[in-house]
This record gives structure tokens, C-alpha cells and sequence, in this order.
């Protein structure tokens, strides 16, 4: 009998997530198509409905080892379907570019891809990735660089081949950092065309300062700035081995994987190891109300709050229970002031914390221009009253419940949980630190979400942000309070440098 083989290529990847979808249709299909039982067939009320006790979580086997030159493996395998996949972190990060330049670290996380490589130039690249229905892709963010591959299990040689070129050989070729500069320069033209995007940048300036590396935007002058020399430059000082996370999960052997990560990266040549200084956080106004106007505005994006805290803080999981009862549809916030007082379109808040500095604590949502100093008033009397009111029974399960609930949804695969994992080690939380977290969670108490909502909610330090519609918005916000002065703030963008 002929044995059955995959087809090659973007073929085969195909056929397999459809098969896969097949298979789920099929299963779905014949339980629709099942007898309900008698007892079935009376609706019963929400509040009698039964679940099982959530599952518990379960980390998936992995390994863990370091080559000599300093890069730090994890494998899990996972041979549910035949494909794998891996991620790389590198210790970088656009806070650590140059404040003349700007958008340096995007450029740099973009073009390493896109720019081609010694052995594979840009196009040929692609059209070769392409043919195997794989991918690879760089970047770089505000607190880490990173690339990944996706590829199916057959091609894996090859497709990490030329995940190792692009890291260990890029040419940034002129003519793709060209274009991605104008990629850029377009982007910096339409960065007010949502009032969205407005009011989250506005707002991260307001709390962090404008020229804070964790708010600062790129601008046509400092994208002017920017060189290939200065991208090779950044290049250079961090993408080492020593200054590198790498994981691989999916349908491989750890053995003849390991000998693999061996051959294509253990010569890489380890350098000085690069720790630089993380920039200070202070907030960068202490309370303060501040407006955007956009006269063709019908409502107001409204956003209140002030500088939040790090994950690792010991009430970082009784604070996101308190976000829980403000949060969600279930929350305080949607039910009084969307639901009672018909004051917003939406309404939201979130304790953002961050890694290694300081989050966001954040609450606001979208009204009419005429609501929008009653929305206000609603959501500050709502913040006040979580730190003076304590939690009811109901309210404490039920933000325990939704935090816990959407806990498990961070292991919906084995990918899910090795990124987490490098994530940890990358910012040198402990291995098991989610499992701490839901600990946490768990042994909440109402009196706790009072004390870390009495010891982080500031109210004389939230500011406030409006982008709306001066005019429209009646009563005025010099309304909130007797002595309220409203800062209004300038977003023209400014003009390109004429070309020569």
C-alpha cells in the first residue's frame, strides 16, 4: 500500500489547519445532531446553572539549558500538529535609542528582516519563505527586541536557517530602510486621523512627559536623523548571544533540536555583556485637566488617571481584583455610569502595570460632547467610592471569578506558555510567578481590595484628558471644580524638512 504524505509547501500547512478545522466542524456537527435528553428541554434561569471547578493549570514538559556562548534555550515539544515555531528576545528596546533619534529602534527591529541577509537577499528571502509557507519576523518595542518563526515541521531545517541568517546576518539594505522610513513618515502624517490614538498618546505624555523614552513619538526631524551606519550601530551593541532568550516549541525531537540550535548558533562570538540603565519614571504632571479640541467631533474620549505600579509589586493581584469590581460589564463603572446613568457609549478602566517600570492606572471611556462633565464627575465619584466603601460579598466574587476565570485562557497552548516563561526569565521574575499571582488572587479579601485601593488610587494625582469638541461640551470642564483651569494642547504635527 502507497503511504500518504503531506503535500510540500503552503499546501500542506493548508491542509493540515483544515483538516484540523474539518475534523472540529465534524465533532461540533454530530453533538448538535445528538438527542437531548428530557430534562434538556426546560430552559433553566442563569442563577441555576452549574459549572465544574475550573481545571488546573498544567505547565507542559520542557528543558531549559544555555549554550557557552550565553544563549538561553527552552524547548517544549508538542506534537499535536506538524508544525513549530520559536521566538528569540534580545535585551533592547526603543527606550534605549537616542533622543535625537528617534524611531531608531523600530527601524533597526524592522529592516533587520526586511533588509535581507548575506546569502539571501530581500526578495529572495521572501519568495523562498513564501514557497514554504513559513515566516520570519523582527521587531522591536519599547522594552525588548524580538524575532520569531513559524514554519511546518519538514522544513524546519531550513526555515531556521534562515531565522539564524537574519539574525546573525543582516545587511540592511539601503533601499528597504528607505522604505521603511516613508512606511514611517506616512505613519507620522495620520497619527491624529483617530481621536483613539489621539487621546492614548496624549495621555501617555501627559503622565510620563514628552520627552520621556516611554512616551516620546517619532518625529520627521528625528527620523532625518536616523542612518545605516546608526542602524547598524544599534545592531551591533545588542544582538549578541549573550543578550539572547530563545525558545522553540512544536513538533520536533529536544535531542536533534538542541544539536540544531548548536550548529547554527554556537559560533556566535559572545561579546561584553550590556547592561545599560533603564530610564527614570517620575509622572510628569500631578493632576491637571486638559483638552484636545477636534471641532468635528460629535463626542468626547475621555481619560482619567495617573502612574500605576510593576507586576512584581505584592498587591498587584488584590489590585487587579479592584480593577475587577470597577471593570468589565459586571463592573461598577459600566453599571452605573453606562447602565443607570446612560453616560457613555463605553466606559473602562485598567491597573496596567509593566515589567521593570512603572504602568498606568487608567479609567475612561466615550460620551456626547453634553455628558462629557457628568461622565467625568461619575467615574471620579466611582474611584473615590472604591476607597471608601468597602466591597461587597457579591461584588468580591464576582472580580475574583471573571480574574481567575480569564486566568486560564493564558494556557490555551503550549506557546502561550513557553512565552511566558522566557518572559520571566527575561525580566528575571520567578518561574512559577503566575501561579503566585493566582495564589493571590485567590486569598483576596474585601478588606484588601479597600487597602491597596486606599494606598494607589491618588485622586489629587489623576489627570485628566478630553479630545472632543470645545464648543460642544456644555457645562465647560472649567465646570469640575472652583479651581479647575483647563490646559488646552497643540497637536499639530510638524512640518517635514524641505528636501534639498
Amino acid at each position: 500500500m502507497r503511504q500518504f504524505q503531506l503535500p510540500k509547501g503552503s499546501l500542506g500547512r493548508k491542509f493540515v489547519r483544515r483538516l484540523a478545522v474539518g475534523f472540529a466542524f465534524l465533532t461540533l456537527l454530530l453533538l448538535a445532531l445528538r438527542p437531548a435528553p428530557a430534562s434538556a428541554l426546560t430552559a433553566k434561569h442563569y442563577t441555576e446553572l452549574n459549572f465544574p471547578p475550573l481545571p488546573e493549570v498544567q505547565i507542559p514538559q520542557y528543558s531549559r539549558f544555555q549554550l557557552k556562548n550565553g544563549i538561553i534555550v527552552y524547548l517544549m515539544e508538542d506534537h499535536e500538529l506538524p508544525l513549530v515555531s520559536g521566538t528569540a528576545l534580545f535585551r533592547t528596546g526603543d527606550r534605549l535609542e537616542p533622543s535625537d533619534k528617534v524611531g531608531l529602534a523600530g527601524l533597526t527591529g524592522t529592516v533587520l528582516r526586511t533588509g535581507g541577509t548575506q546569502q539571501h537577499p530581500a526578495d529572495t528571502l521572501n519568495r523562498r519563505l513564501e514557497q514554504l509557507a513559513a515566516s520570519v519576523e523582527t521587531g522591536i518595542s519599547a522594552a525588548s527586541g524580538s524575532a520569531s518563526f513559524d514554519a511546518l515541521a519538514e522544513d524546519l531545517g531550513e526555515v531556521f536557517g534562515l531565522f539564524t541568517e537574519v539574525l546573525r546576518q543582516p545587511t540592511f539594505a539601503q533601499d528597504k530602510l528607505d522604505l521603511a522610513k516613508t512606511q514611517t513618515r506616512g505613519g507620522i502624517a495620520r497619527r491624529n486621523d483617530t481621536p483613539d490614538d489621539i487621546a492614548g498618546r496624549e495621555f501617555e505624555q501627559l503622565l510620563y512627559g514628552e520627552t520621556s523614552p516611554y512616551a516620546r513619538i517619532v518625529e520627521y526631524a528625528t527620523l532625518d536623523n536616523i542612518s545605516r551606519d546608526d542602524v547598524l550601530s544599534f545592531y551591533r551593541t545588542y544582538f549578541h548571544p549573550n543578550n539572547m532568550i530563545l525558545g522553540v516549541v512544536g513538533d520536533f525531537d529536544s535531542k536533534q533540536m538542541r544539536s540544531l540550535i548548536q550548529a547554527k548558533f554556537g559560533d556566535w562570538q559572545a561579546t561584553q555583556p550590556i547592561k545599560p540603565t533603564l530610564p527614570t519614571v517620575t509622572q510628569a504632571n500631578q493632576g491637571g485637566v486638559f483638552l484636545v479640541d477636534q471641532p468635528q467631533l460629535t463626542q468626547s474620549y475621555v481619560q482619567v488617571g495617573h502612574l500605576g505600579g510593576q507586576l512584581n509589586s505584592p498587591d498587584y493581584p488584590a489590585l487587579t481584583v479592584m480593577d475587577g469590581v470597577l471593570n468589565g460589564f459586571g463592573g461598577r463603572l459600566f453599571n452605573q455610569v453606562r447602565s443607570r446613568q446612560g453616560l457613555a457609549y463605553s466606559v473602562y478602566s485598567a491597573w496596567s502595570a509593566r515589567y521593570d517600570y512603572p504602568g498606568v492606572f487608567l479609567a475612561g471611556g466615550q460620551t456626547r460632547s453634553d455628558a462629557t462633565v457628568p461622565f467625568i464627575r461619575s467615574v471620579m465619584a466611582e474611584i473615590e467610592r472604591i476607597r471608601t466603601t468597602p466591597v461587597s460579598t457579591q461584588e468580591l466574587a464576582y472580580a475574583k471569578d471573571s480574574v481567575l476565570n480569564s486566568f486560564v485562557f493564558n494556557f490555551q497552548d503550549p506557546e502561550q506558555t513557553l512565552s511566558r516563561l522566557m518572559r520571566y526569565e527575561y525580566y528575571g521574575y520567578p518561574a512559577d510567578f503566575i501561579f503566585r499571582y493566582q495564589r493571590g488572587v485567590e486569598a483576596t479579601t474585601s478588606s484588601d481590595v479597600q487597602r491597596v485601593a486606599q494606598k494607589y488610587l491618588k485622586p489629587e494625582n489623576i489627570v485628566t484628558l478630553v479630545v472632543g469638541n470645545a464648543k460642544a461640551i456644555a457645562p465647560p470642564l472649567t465646570s469640575l471644580g472652583p479651581k479647575v483651569k483647563v490646559t488646552p494642547i497643540d497637536i499639530t504635527i510638524p512640518e517635514p524638512k524641505a528636501a534639498s
